[in-house]
């Protein structure tokens, strides 16, 4: 499996943890839309699309199930992220 495409869209506002929202593209067959990218209070990282289930309980709708795995999906959108706030646009869509 490879990424082959991240879009991202900056969504930083103020007082907001919240950077953008990522599209991964994977083979170029099967995209992932919802991504977050948060500021932490060490780091940022990035939280899967999910969905509200009972009483305010969330569920992932989907996952890395490896490290390996989320270090891709890490490593794409932090670098689609330098590449956004480099070039001062809104949207940057970037092809690997």
């Amino acid at each position: 499996m490879k990424i082959t495409r991240v879009e991202l869209r900056n969504k930083e506002k103020e007082d907001s943890r919240m950077k953008a929202i990522a599209k991964v593209t994977l083979d170029e067959a099967f995209v992932v839309t919802g991504i977050r990218l948060i500021q932490g209070d060490d780091k940022m990282f990035i939280a899967m699309p999910s969905r509200k289930v009972s009483e305010g309980v969330y569920d992932d709708v989907c996952h890395p199930v490896n490290q390996e795995t989320r270090k891709m999906f890490e490593d794409a959108i932090f670098n689609a992220y330098e590449e956004m706030k480099k070039s001062g646009e809104e949207i940057v869509k970037i092809d690997l």
